[in-house]
């Protein structure tokens, strides 16, 4: 089974945390995610989120913590998942991928459809916002 190392932001923002949803041309479409995307050869995982919230949202960000690894496995593989805090620098975040972004508070994540990857972080805030 193939692995996937991926990376999530969880953008911080006035209380408020951005939550992204798949596009419908993404597998699990409709789904909500942390924005992020996968680690390419010989970038650190905080390197490979910068850059990725540069190409998906069109955003800088600065990465903090580290908040949780956790693995998933899908049909098309084995994603192995690292969320760490971040604090948007520029930009507001645009659309190039996702069908939508939300600004949430703690308790409004949980009201939203998350990818199973993304559930044990999404806990994991919630409790440490509370």
């Amino acid at each position: 089974m193939k692995r996937i190392n991926v990376v999530g932001a969880v953008l911080l923002r006035d209380g408020t945390i951005l939550a992204a949803q798949r596009g419908t041309d993404m597998s699990l479409s409709g789904l909500w995610e942390f924005p992020g995307g996968k680690i390419e050869k010989g970038e650190t995982p905080e390197e490979a989120l910068a850059r990725e919230l540069e190409e998906e949202l069109h955003i800088t960000a600065q990465i903090g913590d580290k908040i949780e690894t956790t693995e998933h496995e899908y049909d098309f593989g084995i994603v192995i998942l690292t969320t760490f805090y971040a604090s948007l620098d520029s930009g507001e975040p645009e659309l190039t991928e996702h069908a939508q972004v939300r600004w949430c508070t703690p308790e409004e994540l949980e009201t939203l459809e998350w990818a199973p990857a993304d559930v044990p972080a999404v806990k994991k805030i919630v409790s440490e916002q509370n």
